[in-house]
């Protein structure tokens, strides 16, 4: 086998434990508010332990790219994918890492009564994990146009999270008791807005592996 051949063979591998992670990402996501909906602590605690597996994979994912990068000392767009693929894994697990703490929150909630205010949540949910899977699709087929309409998108999740923070402003004000749940939820938006911020970041990386651009400034 041929250096390149060999060469090729590693990133694909490499492509192939990313969408791989991206997959079990964007089901810890959509399970988490799942759990959350329907009261469902079994799947919560199973979001919970599956975050280990998240774990797991990105270190085997860095571990690939160190020896990538030891052996075959790639350059250009070669060594943009190398990069790419470590940028990118860091934002994929800290998606799981918000996942996770949401259904440690839900676990929290016990048998109360919801606030009215659920009824943002999975709104907000929503968009934040399309933005995560478009993002990945965007890694996958190296697509700089799906790269920028994910970027464009996070002005949506921000709004969301305002107008949820507003409104528990005013529960608060209203019915004090509330106080704690007011709280969770208010945890639960704003690590919605983090997946939707480490969405953005793969969407920027996507574009540095394509251009050699990041942020609008050439670097590679």
């Amino acid at each position: 086998m041929s250096a390149r051949t060999e060469f090729d063979r590693e990133l694909e591998q490499l492509h192939l434990q990313l969408i791989r992670m991206g997959g079990m990402i964007e089901s810890a996501i959509d399970q988490s508010i799942q759990a959350l909906e329907k009261r469902d602590n079994t799947l919560a605690e199973k979001i919970i332990a599956g975050d280990k597996d998240v774990d797991n994979i990105e270190r085997d994912i860095e571990s690939r790219c160190l020896r990538i990068l030891l052996r075959q000392q790639p350059v250009a767009k070669d060594l943009r994918a190398v990069s790419t693929a470590l940028k990118i894994i860091t934002d994929m697990e800290r998606i799981g890492d918000h996942a996770a703490d949401i259904a440690d929150l839900s676990l929290r909630f016990g048998n109360e009564p919801f606030l009215k205010i659920i009824e943002h949540i999975p709104l907000m949910a929503s968009t934040a994990s399309s933005m995560v899977k478009d993002s990945i699709n965007a890694f996958v087929h190296s697509d700089v146009e799906a790269s920028q309409e994910v970027i464009e998108r996070d002005d949506e999740v921000d709004r969301l999270f305002e107008t949820i923070k507003q409104d528990l402003i005013s529960v608060l004000v209203k019915t004090p008791d509330f106080a704690d749940q007011a709280i969770d939820f208010l945890m639960i938006a704003k690590y919605l807005e983090r997946i939707g911020d480490h969405a953005v970041n793969i969407a920027e990386w996507v574009i540095f592996y394509v251009t050699g651009e990041h942020k609008h400034r050439k670097i590679l």
